[in-house]
């Protein structure tokens, strides 16, 4: 998975855009790759294996909109109860 792949390629606690990971999937047809890209952050965000995050904090995978990152969870976060949006 490009998502997994991009984010043990750096350090600890880093996040990366959407855009990155679907450029690593999807090479110069990357834009098409986003919808794909966002559905599977999500799911993966609704088993605990990743965070979506604005603004730098988690957020609900099931209601959030706009510009979001995607990281890790380490042992110390906690996903934004639902209804809780930045």
């Amino acid at each position: 998975m490009a998502i997994f792949e991009l984010l043990a390629s750096g350090a600890p606690g880093r996040s990366v855009a959407p855009e990155a990971v679907a450029r690593a999937a999807a090479g110069e047809d990357w834009r098409r790759a986003l919808p794909q890209v966002r559905a599977e952050a999500v799911g993966l965000a609704r088993q605990g294996r990743l965070l979506i995050l604005r603004h730098g904090k988690p957020v609900d995978p099931n209601g959030f909109k706009g510009v979001y990152r995607l990281r890790l969870p380490d042992t110390d976060t906690q996903v934004a109860p639902p209804h809780a949006q930045a």
